[in-house]
């Protein structure tokens, strides 16, 4: 079975694109929900954070998120250590997923899969991209946050230019229509039999 990994900056729309995928029947695994559901849940994750960050990375035994994006969304070096504890992790309860799912391939989205060199571990990547400001605009009416704070986490992703490089498709996604028909052409290639060239 293939992994096709999905990934886009922040404000991409990465997730309404793996909500296409999903009504064509495509089993979608989001590894950012995933991180977020084991770091609350698994104590050796818990226990290595706190060592990294501090008591105040949990309140009320519930992960700390405004307190732990303060950090490491400042200091990459932090960001990095924080990666390097969780990915591990989140890398092998899905292969323990994908041996449960069926069709030609699966979804794998991740925010930062080139960053982490996570896109080594698919068969094909898929970038969703679209303009700074239309992602800007999307989080702030998704998100309670600043614009300050939206542009400190796109400085800790890659641009598009660096990520098109190693993308096997790319979706431009600003208009829903457009983008839908980009996916059901893509979901053509990646279920044929024969590989993509």
């Amino acid at each position: 079975m293939k992994v096709v990994g999905l990934t886009g900056g922040i404000g991409s729309g990465k997730s309404t694109v793996a909500k296409m995928f999903q009504k064509l029947g495509v089993a979608i695994y989001i590894a950012d929900d995933e991180a977020k559901k084991m770091m609350n849940e698994n104590a050796f994750l818990k226990n290595k954070i706190i060592e990294l960050l501090g008591k105040e990375s949990y309140l009320n035994e519930k992960l700390n998120r405004e307190y732990i994006a303060n950090i490491v969304f400042k200091d990459k070096v932090q960001l990095d250590q924080l990666n390097a504890i969780v990915h591990p992790e989140v890398a092998k309860h899905f292969n323990h997923w994908k041996k449960q799912q069926q069709g030609e391939y699966v979804l794998k989205e991740a925010a930062i899969l080139f960053e982490n060199e996570g896109y080594k571990q698919c068969d094909y990547t898929i970038l969703v991209s679209a303009p700074i400001e239309i992602r800007i605009e999307r989080v702030l009416r998704r998100d309670d946050t600043s614009r300050e704070n939206i542009l400190s986490r796109m400085n800790n992703q890659w641009d598009d230019a660096q990520k098109i490089v190693l993308a096997d498709f790319v979706i431009s996604n600003d208009n829903l229509k457009d983008t839908e028909n980009q996916v059901n052409e893509i979901h053509k290639v990646l279920s044929a039999k024969q590989p993509v060239v």
